[in-house]
């Protein structure tokens, strides 16, 4: 037996916030959103993917965000996606140095941290 992935990391989100949603991780981010199954679809939140990374929001109530845990996600330009995110009034938040990286944090629409770090 052996861990062979990662398939999602999964984020809450508060009750009727699947727009704001759409507006950070498809607009700003630059991430797919992609069909929930039938199933899942009725208890809302919405599902993103971009290369490997594959994020769902689900809801919480009473939700609450999450500041520490969170996912790193890596980009390929982030000096590019830092002017994206400073026009679309995303505050951007520069990383403690980590070899090989460049990076930084953001909070999405809801307060959880999301990382973002490009490899030098």
């Amino acid at each position: 037996m052996a861990i062979v992935g990662l398939d999602h990391v999964q984020l809450a989100m508060p009750k009727g916030g699947e727009d704001a949603a759409r507006g950070f991780y498809s607009e700003v981010l630059g991430l797919a959103e992609v069909a929930k199954p039938v199933d899942l679809a009725k208890r809302g939140g919405c599902w993103f993917e971009g290369g490997e990374a594959h994020i769902h929001l689900g809801v919480e109530d009473p939700f609450s965000p999450a500041r520490k845990a969170h996912p790193a996600l890596l980009v390929d330009d982030l000096a590019a996606l830092r002017l994206k995110l400073a026009n679309a009034g995303v505050t951007f938040t520069e990383g403690s140095p980590l070899d090989g990286y460049d990076r930084g944090d953001v909070s999405d629409p809801f307060g959880n941290r999301i990382e973002l770090m490009q490899r030098l």
